[in-house]
């Protein structure tokens, strides 16, 4: 209790209840004795009332509000005569008697006779008294232990933690007020400081104190037992503090009694230990349980939900069910339990009710500085001032020393160094943590040798030991030991741990009882460090052992996560010996021959796991950090480079320490370009921003936070050079902050974008800011929504940005946007000025302000003033339908203005566009309005898109609509997109090809997409689509005598209009009248095979049908085509049909009555054997050339040979058999197999009829399972076929005999040309054996040996000896295969006189001394034989990282490939000099048509340059730019409309935003030819994708548009259209 609450009525206000019920079970004698204490007036009022609970409840009231003496003697009886008081009253009574009177109930009183009880209680008493004193002795001695080396005085009062977490507390300690420092903040989430102190004012709860390895969780508990001993914590009684390094040593069950009188003052007796045991039940607020070190226990605690809901005291459990009862409140509820952990074990506590989680934080500059002054204070004032500015110059030193262990550690490695080496300008100082440790070593070891200076190192004088310690410290983090039994140290290693002062000797406490010693590490990190010694230098630790200590630590942890004890900073410290300024210290604690050289390699090891680490772009931002502690500890610059080559470090919700900060610094101070340092969410101490300036590198920097920070941030901004983007977001950040943040960035002009959104600024705070923007020259993008900010604020951020000559953009729209955008071409200072002066404004949105049609008329009449405006936004202003009237009148009439877009629905937008086309747009739209708008636009001159789109129209005001049409001479496009349109009204809108010569296109989709295209003149030829009605019959007719006068038609679409049977019949029989160019689609009507046959006969019934294609299977596709040029014969096509037998002549006959017929493709139709053979008898019977193409899913094996053979007896005049197995004639010249899952078992019968066919040219195999009978299948087919040209062989399977068996095999007739082997195992044999083959073969053309592998480098340059000896080549693929530099080197050499090269691919060669090859002598020596390749038509170089030098060499040839057709270049590491020189080179190539850059690092500068070479690219047809280290592809995006044939395009991976979607929205309706792009993982958001979907209606040609991984809403009404692909594939 605290010193103001010593007072009965206090007591007696806070227990009235309790004294009430003790009192009504009291005898008349002793309550007379109490009614005799009470005035007799108001003894008057007691006997009035009747019932005795009333009596005595209104007696204890009284007593609450008497005179102190009263109460006191009030209290004084109850103590002295009540019976069976309970307990915790009965101490609570006394202590408070005792203390009010002075009086000591210890010794006889004149009460001892009339109070029977008495000679009862005062035993219970003095049990609990003696306890306590015993308890307190116990916990002031180890106090007094813990703090014997401690160099400043600790005040608890002054000794700060932040809460992390806070829970709604649940307070028991009735007999104290709320503590201010914590109770009235709960429910905080935010970051809220504390004194350490103020951590058991309140009781009742569970704390856990987060601190990192140094930081003094274990010497602040000590104090907190200290202070409880002398008296602070008078609401604490008993205080029991644990270590759980002793608790390790316990594996039995224990009770909760057995633990505590285990560890603390034995009780002389059974009654003794009960009366305490009873007491600390009873009154469990009144306990409190100090758990220390949790990260130092082998197990984890019980998960609480395992555990019983409430347990049994006195029952037995293991030590992790036992304290994660006491901890989760399974056992004493109400007790208060502290437990220091890291932060990473934090999760293991599981939040009970009343969980607290605060974090210790480490010395600020100030609080080091004291420390070390304390430190050095008795060394003299010379070595303290020359030591402690030492300290705080050394940034390394500094960082390290805010935790305050490693202050200490600092200040001792200072000491040494200075008493080695006397001067400051001598020292060689540390630079990684590690290095501090070794000279930790030397210090220790020094004092082993009395502190004096000898010829041999300490290191090696102490060798033996050194090396003995450092086992024993790996042996105990392997073993999860901490503290070391007596037994388990040899003695003489004892004698030198402790006279060093390695070790340190504690007392322990053993399960049954006994006492000992045992030994610890002076400090767990020194325990660390030894460990990491014997790691680097013992021969028995293997390199795969090493590999596996160096894994990195996440400072995020979960529940399920195994329990890893003692492993903080052993990778840290094996990384620091591996610092080359670590070798000389690692050479001297070995013996054997080479050290040097030992001691290097096993540095490589570990700094070439942490390169593989760098590499890695799936680690999260606390391993991150923790792989920028392991570089700073090697101090390798290669390594720090290799981690700052990442563009962002997103380092969220983590706690970064100023040592953390360092290691940033030296990272990304070696990085070679700009990186952004995302700090959102963490905590970060205001110290730690002092080390940002030290950061080189950094270009953009992102953080959450306050005012504080702010303040501390505008002392260090302007220091930050390379910084060009702030972002301070989602903080607290107020007016105040920002006008200091404001004054801070004048000092930076290199600023060009910056956030503060979503933070507290009012008017004042927007205002300061946007001032300070005028002093930003090179400012190009401001965000500063979800603020504050009032109407008035609103109006004057336009008027600024208004008078601003370089801003582009303003959008607002309320709180929730506000966006600023510049250019950067103007430097001119702004000026105040009125909304009239928007010379520079582009955009400006004015949503949300309630203008209505009054003020959109003003608008409108300004119109003519705003100079260069390009947008206006004012949607939700509350303008209505005659507001739209007066738009379209403004439309027609403004020079400027050339697109609206209205909606009536709750988004009520209203948007005004300039200098583009645009549409009318309004979604409630009445049909009434139609024509009263209509009539307004016919006046429009400017090329003009009207939007009907969401709406209800009448078949009268389609009728009407349709009279004004051939009036509107300006009109482009009408959308009629979701428009609620009956049948009859979609055949009017269709009746518009045949009344307006100027459409080019109706297309409809039933309450979807629907739209007319119009042309400026006659269109020459016209589109039209009707999908997803109903037509009956009688709609079909109509439909058909509408297009009877539409002569342009080319394409006619009627898919999924349930036409069924009778309808398709129909339209067949209407199809001689109609004038249709190009194509007929009737896919998806539900037709059956009548309907199917139908079609087929229309090839009977209209000349001018060339082809049919149906299938009734799951893609129901049925298309017409029509006479086209080039195209001779007419074509079937039947897919999955289920053709029966009646069908199948039926069909026959069909076919047998056109002569013409030159193909029929059967896929899936349900045929047999018979049947084909039948059909193929039949349809050949004419002697024509015809081509029958058949598949069905049983045509394999034996089936396919037996059918094939049986069709050849039929019909002997086959000339060509492909794609499935054959048995042939001699006049056969092609044989192709593709996937019929033949064995060897079903080519034995081929021999002989293949080796008649003397005429064969071409021999195909692709996914033949190879055994012995294909070995001599092909032994005995290949050396009969004199006249073979071509041989294709992908193989699955083959053995290296059965390969070498084939290259023998191999013709070398002057008529072989080409082969092709994939997928091949050639083994040395077979590469050797085709190496001597391929110098037979003088005249082949074309060799393919990709992805084929299995031979060694010496043999894999005898098999391209082989190949260059072959002049003839006009095609080489050697993609994936494997050799070494003479390999290149010989290929080099012959690629010089292989002149008639036109096609190589050398994608992914593998060079096994790659050296040379990787750093550009090989690569270019390859590169320079290209010099006589004058016909080169495809080239293919992926994976060569050839860098610029390599393009620098291949542009000086590729000028002169004028008939170049393909060019891959991706995953080269080519920059922005290679972007350069192609854009130089591109323009010389008019053949290309397919360009492949991906996987480069262009930057925005390179593919900028691009842009100019794709200006000139007529013939391109595919682009691929993926991942080329630029968002910015705008201008690539732009060039497209340059390429007239393109049609696949991929921009995929490059972050690009909305302003990469928008230009594409423009440019992709020139793109006619375009089918494919891809956008996949860019930043391209919801906004960016409606433009898109918006422009497909004008985009036929595109198929399919990727946009996978973009944060859109992919469910959003807009983006509905079946070729926007939101999926992984």
């Amino acid at each position: 209790m605290e010193r103001q609450d010593w007072s009965g009525g206090f007591l007696v206000a806070q227990e009235a209840s309790a004294l009430v019920d003790l009192l009504c079970k009291q005898n008349s004698g002793v309550l007379d004795r109490i009614f005799a204490l009470v005035d007799p007036n108001r003894m008057d009022q007691l006997r009035s009332l009747t019932n005795n609970r009333d009596r005595v409840s209104a007696t204890v009231d009284y007593f609450r509000t008497s005179d102190h003496n009263i109460c006191r003697r009030f209290l004084s009886t109850v103590y002295l005569y009540c019976e069976n008081i309970p307990f915790y009253l009965e101490t609570t009574v006394l202590s408070v008697a005792e203390h009010t009177t002075g009086t000591n109930f210890n010794h006889t009183s004149d009460h001892d006779n009339s109070s029977p009880s008495r000679n009862v209680k005062r035993p219970r008493l003095d049990y609990l008294q003696s306890y306590t004193d015993a308890l307190k002795t116990m916990v002031l001695q180890k106090h007094e232990t813990v703090t014997v080396a401690v160099v400043k005085d600790i005040h608890l009062d002054d000794t700060w933690v932040y809460l992390r977490q806070k829970n709604p507390l649940r307070v028991k300690d009735r007999t104290i007020q709320p503590q201010a420092s914590l109770d009235n903040h709960e429910g905080e989430e935010s970051e809220h400081k504390v004194s350490v102190e103020s951590l058991l004012k309140t009781t009742g709860r569970v704390v856990v104190l987060l601190g990192q390895a140094g930081s003094g969780k274990t010497l602040l508990v000590h104090c907190l037992g200290h202070s409880w001993a002398q008296g602070s914590f008078p609401s604490v009684h008993l205080l029991f503090l644990l270590e759980f390094r002793q608790l390790n040593l316990i594996s039995r069950d224990l009770s909760l009694k057995d633990l505590l009188f285990l560890f603390y003052p034995a009780c002389e007796d059974d009654e003794e230990r009960e009366a305490v045991f009873e007491f600390i039940l009873s009154n469990p607020e009144k306990v409190c349980f100090i758990f220390d070190g949790y990260d130092e226990f082998r197990a984890k605690l019980t998960n609480p939900k395992k555990l019983e809901s409430s347990i049994d005291p006195n029952k037995p459990l293991p030590m992790t069910d036992l304290l994660s009862g006491l901890c989760n409140r399974k056992i004493l509820p109400d007790c208060t339990v502290l437990i220091t952990c890291r932060p990473r074990d934090v999760t293991d506590m599981f939040t009970s009710p009343g969980f607290i989680t605060c974090e210790l934080q480490g010395f600020d500059r100030l609080g080091v500085k004291e420390y070390a002054e304390q430190y050095f204070h008795e060394k003299g004032d010379e070595l303290k001032k020359k030591a402690v500015n030492l300290l705080m110059d050394n940034r390394h030193l500094l960082s390290m020393s805010h935790v305050p262990g490693l202050c200490h550690i600092c200040c001792v490695c200072v000491d040494h160094l200075f008493s080695c080496d006397g001067t400051h300008a001598d020292l060689q100082l540390p630079t990684s943590l590690t290095q501090i440790y070794m000279q930790i070593l030397l210090a220790f070891l020094r004092r082993c040798n009395g502190g004096g200076v000898s010829g041999t190192p300490l290191l090696q004088r102490y060798r033996a030991k050194i090396v003995e310690m450092s086992q024993l410290a790996l042996r105990g983090l392997e073993e999860s030991t901490i503290v070391f039994k007596d037994t388990e140290v040899p003695p003489e290693l004892k004698e030198f741990g402790i006279k060093s002062g390695i070790l340190s000797r504690v007392k322990l406490t053993f399960e049954d009882g006994s006492s000992g010693y045992g030994f610890t590490f002076m400090h767990l990190t020194m325990q660390e460090f030894l460990a990491a010694l014997h790691l680097m230098t013992s021969q028995n630790i293997t390199e795969s052992q090493l590999k596996k200590k160096l894994n990195l630590k996440t400072r995020w942890t979960i529940k399920t996560d195994p329990k890893s004890v003692f492993t903080d900073s052993l990778h840290l410290y094996v990384c620091g010996l591996a610092a080359e300024a670590c070798s000389s210290s690692l050479v001297q604690l070995q013996v054997a021959e080479g050290v040097m050289a030992l001691v290097q390699k096993r540095q490589a090891v570990v700094r070439n796991v942490l390169l593989g680490l760098a590499g890695s772009t799936s680690q999260t931002g606390p391993k991150i950090v923790e792989l920028c502690r392991c570089a700073h500890e090697t101090q390798d610059a290669k390594l720090a480079r290799a981690i700052g080559s990442r563009p962002q470090f997103e380092l969220r919700n983590i706690r970064l320490n100023a040592v953390d900060m360092d290691s940033l610094a030296f990272v990304t101070a070696a990085a070679d370009q700009n990186v952004c340092l995302d700090f959102g969410g963490c905590s970060l101490e205001l110290d730690c921003l002092e080390i940002l300036p030290s950061f080189k590198n950094v270009g953009h920097l992102i953080r959450k936070y306050d005012d504080r920070f702010a303040e501390a941030l505008c002392g260090i901004l302007s220091k930050l050079q390379a910084l060009w983007q702030l972002e301070f977001i989602s903080g607290g950040l107020t007016d105040v902050g920002a006008a200091k943040l404001a004054r801070a960035l004048e000092d930076c002009p290199h600023i060009t974008h910056l956030n503060v959104s979503d933070n507290s600024l009012k008017d004042e705070g927007i205002r300061v800011i946007a001032e300070t923007l005028s002093r930003l020259p090179n400012i190009s993008s401001v965000l500063m929504g979800k603020n504050v900010i009032s109407t008035d604020g609103v109006l004057t951020l336009i008027e600024r940005m208004a008078a601003c000559p370089s801003v582009q953009e303003v959008h607002i729209e309320g709180n929730k946007e506000i966006s600023l955008s510049f250019s950067q071409s103007s430097d001119t200072m702004w000026e105040n000025t009125d909304l009239n002066n928007t010379e520079g404004t582009k955009n400006l949105s004015l949503s949300y302000n309630s203008l209505s049609n009054k003020g959109l008329k003003k608008i409108l009449d300004l119109l003519p003033e705003l100079g260069t405006i390009q947008e206006i936004n004012v949607s939700e202003n509350g303008v209505d339908m005659d507001g739209v009237v007066m738009l379209a009148s403004a439309l027609c009439n403004q020079k400027n203005l050339r697109r609206v877009d209205a909606s009536g629905n709750e988004k009520k937008k209203l948007v005004l566009w300039f200098d583009t086309n645009g549409s009318l747009t309004h979604c409630d739209i009445q049909p009434a309005y139609v024509v009263k708008l209509c009539r307004q636009l016919v006046k429009c001159k400017n090329l003009l898109e009207i939007e009907f789109s969401h709406l209800k129209l009448s078949n009268e005001s389609i009728e009407k609509l349709m009279l004004i049409l051939p009036e509107m001479s300006s009109l482009h496009l009408l959308n009629l997109s979701h428009v609620d349109l009956s049948t009859n009204g979609a055949l009017l809108l269709v009746r518009s090809l045949a009344d307006c010569q100027r459409v080019t296109a109706v297309e409809l989709r039933h309450q979807a997409e629907a739209f007319i295209k119009f042309v400026p003149e006659k269109a020459e030829a016209a589109i039209c689509k009707l999908t997803e009605y109903k037509l009956s019959k009688a709609n079909v007719e109509k439909l058909s005598r509408i297009l009877e006068n539409c002569p342009h038609l080319s394409e006619l679409v009627l898919s999924h209009n349930l036409l069924r049977d009778e309808g398709v019949k129909c339209f067949v029989d209407y199809l001689p009248k109609l004038k249709i160019s190009s194509s007929v689609s009737l896919s998806g009507n539900r037709m059956t095979q009548v309907g199917a046959l139908d079609l087929v006969n229309s090839m009977n019934t209209c000349e001018k049908v060339v082809a049919v294609e149906v299938s009734l299977g799951v893609e129901d596709q049925s298309l017409i085509h029509f006479v086209q040029e080039h195209v001779n014969g007419k074509t079937l096509r039947l897919f999955s049909n289920s053709l029966q037998s009646q069908g199948l002549y039926f069909l026959l006959d069909s076919l047998a009555k056109l002569s013409t017929i030159h193909t029929v493709k059967l896929r899936n139709n349900g045929l047999v054997s018979e049947q084909i053979e039948y059909f193929v008898k039949q349809f050949s019977s004419c002697h024509q050339h015809r081509d029958i193409r058949i598949e069905e899913p049983w045509l394999t094996g034996n089936a396919v040979i037996s059918l094939i053979a049986k069709c050849l007896n039929l019909q002997p005049h086959i000339r060509e058999i492909r794609a499935y197995p054959e048995h042939f004639s001699p006049a056969l010249q092609s044989i192709s197999y593709d996937g019929c899952d033949i064995e060897g078992q079903h080519l034995a019968p081929l021999t002989l009829p293949i080796q008649k066919c003397l005429a064969l040219q071409d021999l195909k195999f692709s996914q033949l399972k190879v055994d012995r009978k294909v070995t001599e299948f092909f032994s005995a087919v290949i050396p009969s076929l004199l006249n073979l040209r071509n041989l294709t062989l992908d193989l699955k399977g083959a053995a290296e005999e059965d390969v070498e068996a084939l290259a023998e095999a191999l013709p070398n007739t002057p008529e072989f040309e080409s082969l092709s082997l994939s997928q091949l195992v050639l083994g040395d044999r077979g590469a050797a054996i085709f190496g001597r083959a391929l110098q037979s073969v003088p005249n082949l053309k074309s060799f393919n040996l990709s992805q084929c592998s299995g031979w060694t480098t010496a043999r894999g340059c005898d098999l391209v000896r082989g190949l260059v000896q072959c002049l003839s080549l006009t095609e080489i693929r050697l993609d994936s295969v494997v050799l070494d530099e003479e390999g290149i080197t010989i290929l080099a050499q012959g690629f010089s006189r292989l002149a008639s090269l036109r096609r190589l691919s050398l994608n992914n060669i593998r060079v096994v001394t790659s050296e040379t090859f990787v750093n550009g002598t090989g690569t270019l020596c390859l590169l320079a034989s290209f010099k006589g390749f004058r016909q080169m038509e495809d080239i293919e170089l992926e994976s060569w990282r050839m860098g610029d030098g390599g393009t620098c060499e291949l542009v000086k040839y590729i000028s002169s490939w004028t008939k170049l057709l393909k060019l891959r270049l991706s995953k080269n590491q080519l920059g922005q000099a290679s972007a350069a020189k192609l854009s130089q080179v591109l323009p010389l190539l008019p053949r290309l048509s397919e360009l492949n850059l991906s996987e480069n690092q262009f930057d925005q500068q390179g593919s900028k340059a691009l842009c100019e070479g794709f200006m000139s690219m007529k013939a391109l047809k595919i682009l691929h730019l993926t991942s080329i280290g630029s968002s910015d592809l705008v201008g690539v995006a732009s060039s497209l409309k340059y390429c007239p044939s393109i049609e696949d395009v991929s921009l995929s991976w490059n972050g690009c935003g909305d302003s990469l979607a928008f230009t594409l929205a423009e440019i992709l309706p020139l793109c006619t030819n375009l089918k494919r792009l891809d956008l996949e993982a860019n930043k391209i958001t919801t906004a960016g994708a409606t433009a898109i979907a918006k422009c497909l209606p004008s985009c036929p040609s595109i198929e399919v548009i990727r946009l996978w991984r973009n944060p859109i809403a992919k469910d959003a009404e807009n983006l509905q259209d079946q070729r926007l692909n939101f999926s992984s594939v």
